[in-house]
């Protein structure tokens, strides 16, 4: 899920609002029994390990127009790995590429999702600037805001947003780079309403980049706090398997940057569930309420705390009811 705005952007999908993962385990260990308790927002910037292709253009050449990213078939969502004999990483290195370029098709290695292929590609010849071009309009990273749900004490590994960051077709974006996260700080809520989710909008505090990501899956965005972060600060909770209806609160920012604990009801568990959507939650707090009307896009990971222990995270906000979401199980954020 993503808006875009300078400084903001906001991640969702669609159906049940998603409200905000990348793989680097070498092996399973055993799950954390305590945890710090997260609950703050932060502001994410993505690698995504190469140029990804999000639209294309046409180019004005001597001959008249022409599209050589068209004509060689380049699909829309694609990631330009490597071009004319060049690693791609950045933007930058698209125009490296270029720059090397003498005539003729050249060779450009694409991912997409879990495939890789190869296609030749003639760059075009823009009249107006006498530089080639391969009519595309790229990104090689994305950026937003999200909420922390916990990190380890020993390996500093934190959870957060509880659902993956997705892109324009609705898949997890193919994080292949790593990422940074900033300390960020709310600035203003838009109110959720029925049929229209709420959002919050924050700032990044760019000068403060305290965790780096490496992972962006189903469960959410995961990495590694610095050493330099002191989480003497945060509360220490048990990690929580036992979640049932009843009371229960969330951990929340909705202003500035230092969490608050807002009551909420878990209506439904789903333990079947093994996705991100294994409690049904209902706001009860007023406070919440007036401030927010419900849930909104940027609480995406906000703890849920139950019989004093952590046993899960905030996911999504139901469309025509703000006052509801979905939350996912611990036990499922754990363990990347």
């Amino acid at each position: 899920m993503r808006r875009f705005r300078r400084g903001l952007i906001v991640f969702l999908s669609v159906c049940a609002l998603a409200l905000g993962c990348f793989c680097c385990v070498t092996g399973a260990a055993a799950a954390p029994r305590e945890v710090c308790l997260g609950g703050m927002p932060a502001g994410f910037t993505l690698g995504l390990g190469g140029a990804q292709v999000i639209g294309t253009c046409e180019i004005l050449t001597k001959d008249g127009t022409a599209c050589p990213a068209k004509e060689a078939e380049i699909a829309v969502g694609s990631v330009i790995v490597e071009f004319n004999g060049v690693n791609i990483r950045t933007a930058e290195d698209i125009g490296k590429a270029l720059s090397l370029y003498r005539g003729g098709s050249a060779p450009m290695v694409l991912k997409k999702g879990e495939s890789t292929q190869q296609k030749q590609v003639t760059p075009a010849l823009d009249a107006v600037t006498g530089r080639y071009k391969l009519g595309v309009l790229i990104r090689d990273s994305v950026a937003g805001i999200g909420t922390v749900t916990y990190i380890e004490k020993g390996s500093r590994r934190f959870g957060s947003l509880g659902h993956a960051v997705l892109g324009e077709e609705g898949a997890a974006l193919p994080v292949l780079g790593k990422g940074n996260m900033y300390r960020c700080s709310i600035v203003n809520v838009v109110k959720g309403e029925r049929g229209k989710a709420g959002e919050l909008k924050g700032l990044f505090l760019n000068d403060l980049c305290v965790a780096v990501a490496d992972k962006n899956c189903d469960a959410g965005i995961y990495g590694n706090f610095s050493k330099e972060y002191d989480l003497s600060q945060l509360p220490s909770v048990p990690i929580g398997t036992d979640a049932h209806p009843g009371q229960a609160s969330i951990y929340a920012t909705v202003d500035g940057t230092q969490p608050r604990e807002y009551s909420v009801s878990i209506v439904k568990v789903d333990a079947s569930n093994a996705g991100n959507k294994n409690f049904v939650l209902k706001v009860t707090d007023s406070e919440l309420l007036e401030e927010t009307g419900g849930i909104v896009q940027g609480m995406s990971g906000s703890p849920i705390l139950q019989d004093g222990a952590l046993v899960g995270a905030v996911t999504h906000v139901f469309l025509n009811d703000p006052t509801r979401g979905y939350g996912i199980a611990i036990e499922n954020m754990l363990g990347n």
